[in-house]
């Protein structure tokens, strides 16, 4: 089984906190304010997905022509917001897509400390068929800028551009995940229960995002 995905993740759900060097709560508070507005990973836009093996070139087409179809979408008919609450220590949101009143498309992020996790699931004919996650961890944390960086005897502060990034693209056919690539292969191959467990947790989430859309 993979196991740098679970260890990046661990990382980032963790916060790992380095000294705050003196920032009080009330000051952290505004920064996390601005930098969740002006730092986040972009969504997909206009963007093809990556190639595939040659023997499930055919059967992966479909799922890979719509999350293009979807993600080149440039005016929605609804596009909705709701508070991710429970899941991260610093919140997240979540965003719905539809186009005449079909759910195309829904974004989850989650913010932490020490980087910020974006997951976009794409639907083919009401059904979940592709998922896009994106995993950013910062190189050091967000409150840490270049005063911080001097009281620590630090040579970083922290920089959106460093982090290090882990793409995870899955492909979902009649619900059963088909095909997983992570762009921070380990060299192991996929085992079955890697693949069961990726199946289950973002189907999991998936249906946890439908029932939080339904909430009033």
């Amino acid at each position: 089984m993979k196991t740098c995905f679970f260890y990046t993740l661990l990382i980032l759900i963790a916060s790992v906190s380095l000294s705050h060097a003196g920032t009080n709560t009330t000051d952290m508070d505004k920064l996390y304010s601005i930098k969740f507005d002006t730092v986040k990973i972009k969504e997909s836009f206009k963007e093809d997905d990556t190639s595939v093996n040659e023997f499930l070139k055919d059967r992966l087409k479909p799922i890979r022509n719509n999350f293009k179809r979807i993600n080149s979408i440039t005016k929605w008919s609804s596009i909705k917001k709701k508070d991710i609450e429970g899941e991260s220590a610093e919140g997240g949101e979540a965003v719905f897509y539809e186009q005449k009143g079909r759910l195309e498309k829904i974004t989850a992020r989650l913010y932490g400390e020490m980087g910020q996790v974006l997951t976009e699931y794409y639907l083919l004919n009401g059904k979940l068929s592709f998922v896009f996650e994106k995993i950013y961890t910062y190189n050091r944390p967000m409150f840490y800028d270049i005063k911080a960086m001097k009281e620590n005897n630090d040579t970083e502060a922290f920089d959106f551009e460093k982090s290090e990034i882990e793409e995870n693209r899955n492909y979902f056919e009649k619900g059963k995940l088909l095909h997983a690539i992570n762009s921070l292969d380990c060299g192991a191959p996929f085992s079955s229960d890697y693949i069961a467990e990726e199946e289950k947790r973002f189907s999991e989430s998936f249906q946890k995002l439908l029932k939080l859309k339904n909430e009033k």
